[in-house]
């Protein structure tokens, strides 16, 4: 969940439209879910600062509260659903709540009988009437058949992370149908940006002063395949990389069947592009692998795993298992926990199965019972941390280029900060015992690893490595 505060406050007020009037005006948003939720979220405040309104971090002041939700998991719509409802319960008498996004376009009618307060819906593609939603008068929705929303053109945006870092969001829907994900009902059919705008926005990002640009789509490797183009992504790399600036470029969400020899080719070459890839496995059995409806096989996630190895020795591998996907049986997991074990992964989001609605694969006989995909769960989990403790050992003595972002959560006298095989929020991070030459966050530095813990990596900062131009 992000929650725009004061880190952002002075920045929102910058962009306030002088010629708006002051009463009336301010707006508290909340983003759940993906990231690409929060680039839907910031496009929607861009629109409001252009039309003069003022983000407030302060919900009981606010007179719009906007909660962009998640739909994708039941779990993620129960944290919508508790989060609308203490915004509900804190906002000013007279406040409007707006609610966009996933959960809206799927469970509209869920939401109005539970929260009969909520003022105005937004689809999942309909940000772009953020402003007819709160100028409305009377409670209304604008929910159309456009399940996912593409911002095209010269769509403000107001990006809401620390300067060095943005997301750059090349393509929304999905083309693929496995059989435990309901993202193409909820987000629609695949549809790609042009290499052109996915350009200009880059450069844009840049201008600002953003170092490290995530790429990010449901599938990075379906770019442009929709309009019947070969090479997408590799062609989009390649443009961007033409611009004369240093950069990190950070690509997540790749299935394994679409790392081609050209796309590592490019990482090998372009030192801009971090040895970093979020390749999605869900499982290594291919009988479990056929029925989620995967494109690759055992023996082909493998040989991927190890050509990347092979190619680019620093690569960091982040990837997401399953547990408890329908008819998995003991010596199928078995074989799971076999593979974390010979084949080692840097960073494995673990997730039990769950039975959405209008997934295949929630009518599938042999459900797994809850109490099973516990069990199966706290084991895996319990195997992947011993070898990320086993593999994190490679670098400790050694240095690395880390981009020292704040202070520790749990303590002014820890920094913290992350190298390029960490992505922000959902890897884990160098924690900065010594941080005495630090003398300004968002900057590069020269950081010796001298511990680990667990995901976390411990080092002390050597020497200034060269200072970002943020604005």
């Amino acid at each position: 969940m992000v929650n725009f505060t004061t880190d952002n406050t002075e920045a929102l007020r910058a962009e306030k439209n002088s010629r708006a009037d002051r009463m009336g005006n301010k707006i508290h948003f909340t983003s759940l879910g993906c990231a690409r939720n929060l680039v839907d979220t910031e496009v929607m405040i861009g629109l409001l600062l252009q039309a003069g309104y003022e983000a407030t971090p302060s919900s009981q002041e606010a007179d719009f509260l906007v909660v962009n939700t998640c739909g994708f998991l039941a779990a993620s719509r129960e944290e919508s659903c508790q989060t609308i409802g203490q915004l509900l319960q804190e906002k000013k008498r007279d406040a409007k709540m707006i609610v966009a996004g996933c959960m809206v376009q799927k469970h509209k009618h869920e939401l109005q009988e539970r929260f009969p307060g909520i003022h105005y819906y937004l689809g999942s593609g309909d940000m772009d009437k953020i402003l007819e939603a709160v100028r409305a008068s009377s409670p209304g929705a604008a929910v159309t058949s456009a399940k996912s929303f593409l911002q095209q053109g010269e769509i403000p945006r107001f990006t809401s992370t620390p300067k060095h870092y943005a997301y750059l969001k090349i393509a929304e829907g999905c083309a693929k149908r496995c059989a435990f994900c309901i993202i193409p009902t909820i987000k629609g059919a695949l549809r790609s940006k042009s290499i052109e705008q996915v350009v200009k926005e880059f450069n844009a990002l840049l201008a600002q002063g953003v170092y490290e640009v995530i790429l990010i789509a449901q599938d990075l490797g379906d770019f442009g395949k929709e309009r019947k183009e070969t090479d997408g992504l590799e062609n989009l790399l390649r443009e961007m990389l033409k611009v004369e600036k240093d950069f990190w470029l950070r690509l997540l969400y790749l299935y394994p069947d679409e790392i081609t020899d050209g796309l590592i080719e490019l990482i090998q070459n372009d030192k801009r592009i971090c040895p970093y890839l979020d390749m999605p496995i869900q499982h290594i059995n291919d009988t479990m692998l056929k029925s989620m409806r995967r494109k690759t096989s055992r023996s082909q996630i493998i040989a991927t795993l190890e050509k990347l190895r092979k190619a680019i020795p620093d690569i960091t591998i982040r990837t997401s298992l399953m547990v408890g996907f329908p008819g998995e049986t003991d010596e199928q997991f078995e074989e799971l926990l076999t593979f974390v074990q010979e084949y080692p992964l840097d960073n494995v989001g673990i997730f039990k199965f769950s039975a959405e609605e209008g997934a295949a694969a929630s009518k599938f006989s042999g459900q797994v019972s809850e109490e099973v995909k516990e069990e199966r769960y706290t084991r895996l989990v319990a195997t992947q941390m011993a070898q990320v403790s086993s593999r994190n050992q490679r670098f400790v003595g050694k240095r690395l280029s880390v981009i020292v972002e704040g202070y520790h959560p749990e303590s002014d006298l820890l920094m913290r900060g992350r190298f390029a095989g960490q992505c922000p929020e959902i890897d884990g991070q160098v924690i900065i015992n010594d941080g005495r030459k630090v003398n300004a966050f968002g900057q590069l530095y020269d950081v010796e690893i001298t511990d680990i813990a667990g995901y976390d990596l411990i080092g002390r900062v050597v020497k200034a490595k060269r200072a970002l131009q943020l604005v």
